[in-house]
């Protein structure tokens, strides 16, 4: 990469992720590399970009000025490097997606393997977060596309890949865990553990749409504490069926007695400006039963 432009994508990396340990780890520098590039821009450029503390780094009303211009270069020379992918083919490019952990964990790995033997050149970078998160770096160009449930923002234009159902977790030895289908009002009972983070998510909608209160104890995005947690007997939860494969823990999934699921889907800005090493990922994906990754 053009030096000037690495400079410039260091600059608005920290200015994204708030410090120069964050934007090292995202452009796999070393924090004082990080921080050297923005003080030569400052030099060149004879003007402070960022106000430097204990907490973090913020924009200057210099830097503010100056940040979209920045910011707006970069895209143009990624722009560039995708045109110039498309002119050598598909023997190189990289690929970046934005995922949350089920996916990355259970789909992603025998999906990019298989796509490897017809691509062997393409690189990928993933990025692992939440909902939000993953639409945010969608819209802002951080990756390329990324796996979220529907209904998503209605710019993206999106591909369907499943219907993943919800259901309830319980331990071993809990009364409910012989029923065929557990009652979602009997989820009210005891101790609930919710899989959320930030903006209101699938599991909080199912006991909406259904009139109902569950007593949350627990609130937490990582799936195998709210696993481990329901083995000891600290309470129940849902969570998605794609979550519970090749699991560890002596717990029992049941279907509710509701209709309960979240639809996944590859979201993207837009596909005809896409790479051509992207297209032929969504391609791919098209074409895949995700149900066997």
């Amino acid at each position: 990469m053009d030096m000037n432009i690495l400079k410039y994508l260091a600059f608005i990396r920290t200015v994204e992720y708030g410090s120069f340990t964050k934007a090292a780890e995202i452009l796999n520098y070393s924090q004082s590399g990080i921080s050297r590039m923005i003080n030569d821009l400052e030099k060149e450029w004879e003007i402070t970009l960022l106000e430097r503390n204990r907490s973090g780094v913020k924009l200057t009303s210099d830097g503010s000025r100056l940040f979209p211009y920045a910011k707006g270069l970069c895209n143009e020379y990624q722009k560039l490097q995708m045109q110039i992918d498309n002119l050598h083919g598909v023997q190189s490019g990289i690929i970046r997606i934005g995922t949350f952990s089920s996916v990355a964990t259970h789909w992603l790995p025998n999906i990019i393997k298989a796509f490897q033997k017809d691509y062997p050149g393409i690189d990928y970078e993933l990025l692992l977060g939440d909902y939000t998160e993953i639409e945010k770096w969608i819209s802002e160009g951080r990756v390329d596309c990324g796996f979220l449930r529907l209904p998503t923002k209605p710019e993206f234009e999106t591909i369907l890949l499943t219907r993943d159902k919800l259901l309830a977790i319980l331990p071993e030895n809990h009364p409910l865990a012989d029923c065929k289908k557990v009652p979602i009002a009997a989820l009210c009972d005891e101790p609930f553990m919710l899989l959320e983070k930030g903006a209101k998510a699938e599991i909080s909608e199912v006991f909406e749409r259904n009139n109902l209160t569950p007593k949350v104890h627990f609130t937490t995005w990582d799936d195998y504490a709210i696993m481990s947690m329901a083995e000891s007997g600290l309470g129940i939860s849902i969570l998605p069926e794609l979550i519970l494969k090749r699991i560890p823990y002596r717990i029992v999934a049941k279907e509710l007695d509701v209709p309960a699921y979240r639809d996944i889907a590859l979201a993207l800005r837009e596909r005809k400006t896409a790479s051509l090493a992207v297209k032929k990922f969504l391609d791919y994906l098209e074409h895949r039963d995700t149900s066997k990754s």
